[in-house]
């Protein structure tokens, strides 16, 4: 693994588990094995490796969705949907460590002096929520999703959903005792029940 890699994947560790704020470079240098002056080599400051961190989780996220999306055939935009929301589980389950620095209070509050912060993170969230308004538009057009405001109703659901995620990180819930109910919620949501 490359030497700007291994900084990169430590970091995101560190920041994960402590926070941006309470994370030192001492520390990063200690756990990689790596000099300071190396990892500033690689990086001019600490956050332009929390900002690096967070636009790797954005490239990440589309193609993964989109290879998970090409093995898959959907009977419905319906279907769609319901096997959305468990592969955003499943993604999040996977890149905790992403999601747990996403999940933070760092992020937003850097976000309102730094425009390329904020620009990332309304890229990712943006990614997010264009997936879950795919298959309800793709719903829509075979007809087992109701006529409603497709980009207001992925955001209501993906709010549902990262919310699941925030309680899996946080050990405050079962989260897979929640799933089956979450699902049908969504299901009673995106219905076609008369408005």
């Amino acid at each position: 693994m490359k030497k700007k890699d291994s900084i990169l994947q430590a970091a995101t560790y560190l920041f994960s588990r402590k926070g941006f704020k309470d994370t030192s470079m001492a520390e990063l240098s200690r756990m990689t094995g790596a000099a300071e002056g190396t990892i500033f080599y690689h990086f001019k400051n600490k956050q332009e490796i929390f900002l690096t961190i967070l636009k790797n989780l954005k490239e990440d996220i589309l193609p993964e969705f989109e290879r998970y999306k090409g093995e898959k055939s959907f009977k419905t935009g319906l279907d769609m949907m319901e096997e959305t929301v468990s592969f955003y589980l499943y993604v999040a389950g996977l890149k905790e460590d992403l999601f747990s620095i996403l999940h933070q209070r760092y992020p937003y509050e850097l976000a309102e002096t730094n425009p390329e912060c904020r620009e990332i993170l309304e890229a990712i969230y943006n990614c997010f929520v264009d997936i879950f308004e795919t298959a309800i538009r793709a719903g829509q057009e075979d007809g087992s999703i109701g006529d409603l405001p497709a980009r207001k109703s992925a955001l209501i659901l993906f709010s549902m959903v990262d919310s699941l995620v925030r309680f899996r990180m946080y050990n405050l819930y079962d989260v897979g005792a929640l799933y089956n109910e979450m699902i049908a919620s969504c299901r009673r949501m995106l219905g076609k029940a008369k408005r």
